[in-house]
């Protein structure tokens, strides 16, 4: 994939996958996630929202460090934990990154016994993340990375309070919300949560909106 200064070997795993060419969005906030700092980036599904999530993950943490997790990405349901999954899988070929998934229907003695002999990578629905760091006592602070993919749905659906408590537990990371539309309650949160938060995106988006008579 043709990305200032990506890794190649991520930039390889993800052309034998047949990622070749970046989408406008996707070049515009490369930089921009590399460097560490926070944002909001409006982006379709067909878009790309969930290979930009894996890659921008393993562009920053690059390989197996540690036994505390350094990335958490909270995502709305089952079936999305189980895709992100496997696409740090296919991304992330080439490099030892261990990820693994929690969802609200899993063990959670299990899920915490497997976290406990080390993971990068922590992708899990926002009630079973916090459940788990809230009874593991796990610490929060080696997080370099939170991302909440599907924002405005999830934070329509009153899960922001448990995205700010989990947030707030982390004493420095970088913060980056992806979702479909910048309604209020993303901006809302990313006023709360973020440092001066770069947006992407939303040309793009008010482009569609317009088209197909949407409104925010």
């Amino acid at each position: 994939m043709k990305l200032k200064k990506i890794d190649e070997k991520l930039a390889l795993a993800l052309e034998e996958n047949g990622i070749t060419e970046p989408n406008e969005i996707q070049k515009d906030c490369f930089g921009t996630l590399k460097s560490g700092a926070d944002a909001v980036v409006i982006m379709a599904d067909s878009g790309g929202k969930s290979t930009t999530i894996v890659y921008t993950v393993i562009q920053k943490l690059e390989k197996a460090e540690g036994e505390s997790t350094r990335a958490v990405v909270i995502v709305k349901d089952k079936e999305e934990v189980l895709e992100m999954v496997e696409l740090f899988k296919k991304f992330g070929h080439y490099h030892n990154l261990r990820v693994f998934g929690v969802h609200d229907k899993g063990d959670i003695d299990y899920d915490k016994n497997q976290i406990s002999l080390g993971m990068d990578i922590l992708v899990g629905t926002p009630n079973k993340i916090n459940a788990m760091f809230s009874s593991a006592g796990f610490n929060m602070n080696t997080v370099k990375l939170f991302i909440v993919d599907d924002a405005d749905e999830l934070f329509r659906a009153r899960m922001d309070a448990i995205v700010l408590r989990l947030s707030t537990s982390i004493e420095k990371t970088q913060r980056v919300f992806f979702a479909h539309a910048l309604t209020e309650r993303v901006e809302a949160m990313a006023d709360k949560i973020m440092i001066e938060p770069v947006l992407f995106g939303l040309e793009e988006y008010d482009e569609e909106a317009e088209d197909e008579n949407l409104y925010i």
